[in-house]
């Protein structure tokens, strides 16, 4: 299982990538989509919108269960991948690729450094 070390995570299994101008990407990890089964839908309906960090920000639909997917920091939800609307397989294919589900605005750069980096993470999941 890979857990890129340039990534953060949080304990709910998503994964959050820096990019520039305060600018995040974030998706659900590779233990996650594993778990979860064959991803069959996503729904994100909070583009747009502040949310604070843990706030659900859409959902992913497996052929076994339904998941909420929660903000890892503080900010403003600014894109959802569209690709997953026609290609929600893409989260179990590239997880950490083609397969983001949001692009968001942090609200405070320092949060981000709170969150785990990929040796916590592997370890919480006992990989």
């Amino acid at each position: 299982m890979d857990f890129p070390s340039e990534l953060k995570y949080t304990e709910e299994h998503e994964w959050i990538r820096i990019e520039e101008n305060n600018v995040a990407v974030i998706g659900i990890t590779e233990f996650a989509q594993s778990e979860l089964g064959d991803i069959v839908f996503v729904e994100v309906e909070t583009v747009d919108e502040e949310l604070e960090a843990n706030a659900v920000f859409g959902t992913i639909e497996a052929v076994k269960t339904v998941s909420d997917l929660f903000l890892p920091v503080n900010g403003k939800v600014i894109e959802f991948n569209e690709k997953l609307e026609d290609e929600p397989e893409l989260v179990n294919s590239d997880p950490y690729g083609d397969g983001w589900i949001i692009k968001m605005e942090i609200e405070d750069m320092e949060a981000v450094e709170a969150l785990l980096d990929s040796d916590t993470y592997k370890n919480q999941v006992g990989q």
